[in-house]
């Protein structure tokens, strides 16, 4: 008696029309989306639709996503660095006073900014961010928050005002990678402003050519 032979290589099985359809599929969205050119989907549909076996089709498909398949954005290295790091404070308290965070610090997954009377400036500018999505908390009665962020974030602004203001206009996505910020909170009789800016211009250091005849 002859042994049953074992499962058969599913890539030397014969295709269907079927699967011919859905490679075609494939290979036209990827033409749509400008992965390739219109001559290499000419090419690529006659070697489809001339498929014997499933590696037939593979080989015309084995470098681009299956259709519908969204393709997740790689990240910068720039983006990546500003990710990670231990945040120190979680909070700044303005009362009748004023408060300040720039510069080089970690910002937290949660923030908490509360100003009475008084104003806070938080610039996460040239700030590293702890986790890829942090939270703003911004509460202001009588007084002032300014909140600065990377022109590249995605940002979204979704808090309330009464008897003051809560700007929103600058909520919109980032690049690919980049941290994703929300603000939230609330402003009565104050105003909380949220803006996008480019990261500040280190000054150059003077070389020989711009000192002066008398200058080291």
């Amino acid at each position: 008696m002859s042994e049953l032979s074992g499962p058969a290589d599913h890539s030397l099985m014969r295709v269907s029309d079927s699967d011919r359809d859905q490679t075609a599929e494939v290979l036209r969205e990827a033409a749509g989306q400008g992965r390739i050119s219109f001559d290499e989907l000419e090419e690529r549909l006659g070697l489809a639709y001339a498929a014997k076996t499933y590696a037939d089709l593979a080989a015309v498909t084995h470098d681009l996503p299956q259709a519908g398949q969204a393709v997740a954005p790689v990240p910068s290295p720039a983006a990546v660095s500003r990710i990670g790091g231990t945040p120190g404070s979680t909070s700044s308290i303005a009362i009748l006073s004023g408060a300040r965070r720039v510069g080089n610090w970690v910002v937290p997954r949660k923030y908490v900014a509360v100003a009475v009377l008084g104003g806070i400036e938080l610039d996460l500018r040239e700030a590293r961010f702890s986790e890829p999505e942090v939270t703003i908390h911004a509460y202001t009665l009588m007084g002032g928050i300014q909140v600065t962020v990377p022109d590249d974030a995605d940002l979204d602004v979704s808090g309330v005002a009464c008897m003051g203001g809560f700007d929103h206009i600058a909520s919109g996505p980032g690049a690919p990678g980049a941290p994703r910020i929300r603000v939230i909170g609330c402003a009565l009789m104050g105003g909380v402003e949220v803006r996008r800016k480019p990261p500040k211009k280190k000054a150059a250091r003077p070389g020989p050519a711009d000192r002066g005849p008398d200058e080291p």
